[in-house]
């Protein structure tokens, strides 16, 4: 089950977006765990009609998962990553106009409308039959789904892959003789792990065939040669690959790390180094980026790169663009500094003519960024210099931190037990007796990334709920709400000069506050992408 921040977030989310019935779904399924049809009906009071109907919506959406074993009855669970997703369907949409164009946006926008669909059934709406968008919307499709921005509905999206594990591992634990020790244990959990991944992804591999298509002959040979194209499967349900669109956020916060760091020039190159291995990044949990070759990052450099003008040569010779390339490649895997601390401040590595981007050290630098930025917002700079010298050295007790820091011990205590307050730093106990008594008893402060990042996580969604609030609140105000009513209205629709000036500032100052709140939304929902997304298994903190 999710907590309780969580759990109000979904519910708001779900509320906003289906209507308070199905939200009311959603709320009796997180707080009660995984339910049967018969446990829910009695916990949400809907009618089995209606409560069938808002299960039907809410597993269209991929927001339920459903699943049925030899015995027992079907339960019913909520997916909170796909409902938490749901609040950066508006970039998505803006991401695919931005990759693929106009056409492309419309596609993924009807996708996210109804969770999942068929090729006839995006085509035909968005076109209207008429031939020629036809092609052009099928030629879109085609770009989505061959890049994988869209990808097949199969059974295993309908079911958790909690339970296909706990069914694998223990068939994996079956096979083994006697009692298990920890490393057969261990290995039974791999071996799950890997054959769970296995599944998944032979059964995206649906969504494209092959026909056969007959070239026109030419004069020499009046033979007619097939050859095979691949096209969109027309039987396939399609639903968005959020992946997909989140590595490319993720590529574009490295890039801005990276012109933050040091100018517009070296995000160009980073740009140009990403989008070399684009069509390789499938999901998040690659800890750098596949080899490529210099020559391959050039021929993705703009024609009006501008790397001269970001570096200062001590020669007035113009080099060519490969050799500024090799320059700025130099200074973004930190060559002049082959340190622990010069490789943790790099972008790239760079060895042997091949470069890769290390997303992984980028992104826990990112990470690191949200906890000082939190830090300093509440505590001030002095909390930021004690969280960074507990990250560099490890455990210290409060007369270390205060030597080094340079500040005076009762400046420091109070700062330590606030800190503490937050779960941004914690304590370990180093007892000098076994009894455990306090007055011989040390006490060593750290920085423990998960449970901050945690508490961080909750804060938060806490904080996007109180925006969704706050807006629903705005909204609801009765001046404001009998402007937005009137405003929706066909005859002022078309003629909005119906509206007074009064209730035209009415209208422009609720669109104003509307802004305001979804910027704030926005970077906010950035922070958790970090924090959350960024911080999948296999990029480790520790």
């Amino acid at each position: 089950m999710a907590d309780s921040h969580t759990t109000r977030l979904c519910v708001q989310i779900v509320h906003s977006q289906f209507g308070p019935l199905t939200s009311k779904v959603v709320s009796a399924l997180l707080t009660r765990g995984r339910l049967t049809l018969q446990q829910l009906g009695r916990y949400t009071l809907l009618k089995p009609r209606t409560l069938r109907a808002s299960i039907i919506a809410l597993v269209q959406h991929n927001i339920v998962w459903h699943t049925q074993s030899e015995d027992e009855p079907e339960m019913l669970e909520v997916n909170v990553e796909e409902c938490l997703v749901r609040l950066r369907f508006g970039r998505f949409v803006w991401q695919a106009e931005q990759l693929f164009g106009q056409a492309a946006s419309e596609i993924v926008q009807l996708i996210l409308d109804h969770g999942k669909l068929r090729p006839p059934e995006i085509i035909m709406p968005l076109s209207a039959g008429v031939p020629k968008e036809m092609v052009v919307y099928k030629q879109a499709l085609f770009k989505l789904v061959s890049s994988c921005y869209l990808k097949p509905s199969t059974i295993l999206s309908h079911i958790s892959p909690r339970d296909k594990r706990i069914q694998y591992e223990a068939e994996e634990k079956a096979k083994i003789s006697g009692f298990p020790t920890a490393k057969e244990l261990r290995q039974a959990k791999e071996t799950a792990e890997a054959r769970l991944k296995r599944e998944e992804e032979e059964a995206e591999k649906v969504g494209m065939k092959r026909k056969a298509v007959e070239q026109p002959s030419n004069h020499r040979n009046s033979k007619k040669k097939a050859v095979e194209e691949e096209e969109v499967d027309d039987g396939v349900y399609f639903r968005i690959n959020y992946a997909k669109f989140n590595v490319h956020m993720r590529n574009v916060l490295i890039e801005r790390a990276a012109r933050e760091r040091y100018n517009e020039a070296a995000a160009t190159v980073i740009r140009a180094a990403l989008k070399a291995t684009s069509a390789k990044q499938m999901k998040l949990d690659d800890a750098r980026s596949d080899p490529v070759s210099i020559g391959n990052i050039a021929m993705q450099l703009p024609e009006d790169h501008g790397l001269a003008a970001g570096l200062i040569m001590s020669s007035s010779k113009k080099l060519s663009a490969v050799e500024y390339l090799k320059d700025y490649l130099g200074m973004l895997s930190a060559a002049d500094n082959p340190t622990p601390a010069g490789r943790a401040a790099s972008f790239v590595s760079f060895t042997s003519q091949k470069v890769q981007v290390e997303c992984e050290i980028v992104c826990r630098r990112l990470r690191q960024r949200v906890l000082e930025a939190i830090t300093r917002e509440k505590h001030g700079d002095d909390a930021v210099r004690i969280i960074r010298l507990l990250l560099e050295t490890g455990k210290m007790d409060e007369k270390q931190i205060s030597k080094i820091v340079m500040m005076a011990p009762k400046d420091v205590r109070p700062l330590l037990s606030a800190l503490a307050a937050d779960t941004l730093i914690s304590t370990q106990e180093v007892a000098k007796s076994a009894d455990h008594n306090p007055t011989r008893t040390f006490y060593l402060w750290h920085v423990d990334l998960h449970k901050a990042y945690s508490v961080i996580l909750g804060n938060l969604y806490k904080t996007l709920y109180n925006i969704g609030a706050r807006r629903q609140a705005e909204q609801e105000e009765p001046g404001v709400r009998a402007v937005l009513d009137k405003a929706q209205r066909s005859d002022v629709v078309v003629n909005p000069a119906l509206l007074s000036r009064l209730e035209q500032d009415v209208l422009k100052e609720w669109e104003a506050k509307r802004q305001k709140l979804t910027v704030l939304e926005m970077r906010v929902e950035e922070a958790v992408f970090i924090i959350r997304d960024l911080g999948v298994l296999g990029i480790s903190d520790e």
